[in-house]
């Protein structure tokens, strides 16, 4: 089995791949440079199902995995999830002081959750965005410039560097939700034994948007399709729909399976209101 993830080796994706009890012995875990890059492995059948980021609980959704779900792999569904406690640490070559760090690199959303830690330790250290943590622990042991990355301390040892300080979030508690994605229609032993096991409740995952977005009134008769059935929703988040400034798509969160009766008519319900309405998938919830 071929299970793609957002990597390189050692950043959070391959931690939560690796902590997953999907992740079968015998797996061939299989890393890509970015998220869209993984979802798309898996829509071409590169791949039997891949892991990807798409919601911490302190910075929000992870945009190029909404973006990419939304908009580019039509191909693809949300067959499960995964939740990962996230801890960061301040690393560096050997020989290299806190105070001589002139540049900290690490991921957008670490660099987000660390902010207060690195606005009091480092505060003349410049930040710089990585496409991952693991990426950026590399390009600091690769760096004769005196550095830090944010990152885990799987990646510090995996590329021989030092931890200068450990649990640097700003919050403690942070998590991150990640989302197991395999190509529609293919056939797939691995997304049918995850629709199979756990024990969570089953959520489903839609995306939507319409051309009356501008009306008044518009995204209020969109979610009463949801709220006059008894549908709760987990997550709401908009995107802008990138054809015209002022257009935004909404990818939502609902308790309860696709084929539920009220799932259905909700779904039939919103395309009354949008041009565009797409079920992402319906899985199990993690627990």
């Amino acid at each position: 089995m071929r299970l793609g993830y957002f990597g390189p080796a050692g950043t959070f994706t391959h931690a939560a791949l690796l902590a997953s009890p999907r992740f079968a012995e015998g797996s061939e875990a299989v890393p890509f440079a970015t998220e869209r890059d993984t979802i798309l492995a898996a829509q071409s059948g590169a791949v039997d199902a891949a892991l990807v980021p798409i919601e911490n609980s302190l910075e929000g959704g992870v945009n190029a995995t909404l973006d990419t779900l939304a908009l580019d792999a039509t191909g693809v569904r949300i067959v499960g999830e995964e939740v990962l406690p996230i801890s960061h640490a301040l690393i560096a070559r050997p020989g290299v002081a806190t105070a001589d760090v002139t540049a900290v690199v690490s991921h957008p959303q670490p660099l987000g959750q660390c902010r207060r830690f690195l606005a009091d330790a480092l505060p003349g250290a410049r930040p710089v965005a990585a496409t991952s943590t693991a990426e950026a622990v590399r390009t600091v042991a690769e760096s004769s410039e005196p550095w830090a990355a944010i990152g885990t301390e799987v990646a510090a040892a995996l590329h021989g560097c030092s931890v200068l300080a450990e649990g640097i979030e700003d919050e403690h508690g942070n998590e991150t939700r990640f989302v197991w994605v395999s190509a529609v229609g293919a056939p797939s032993p691995f997304a049918d034994a995850i629709a199979r096991a756990g024990a969570g409740a089953y959520k489903t995952s839609i995306v939507f948007h319409g051309a009356g977005d501008s009306s008044p009134g518009w995204l209020v008769r969109c979610l009463s399709e949801l709220a006059f059935r008894g549908i709760n929703l987990t997550r709401i988040e908009s995107r802008p729909l990138k054809r015209r400034l002022g257009h935004y798509l909404f990818l939502a969160d609902l308790e309860g399976r696709e084929d539920d009766p009220e799932v259905r008519d909700a779904v039939v319900g919103l395309h009354a209101h949008c041009e565009v309405v797409r079920v992402l998938g319906s899985y199990r919830a993690a627990t």
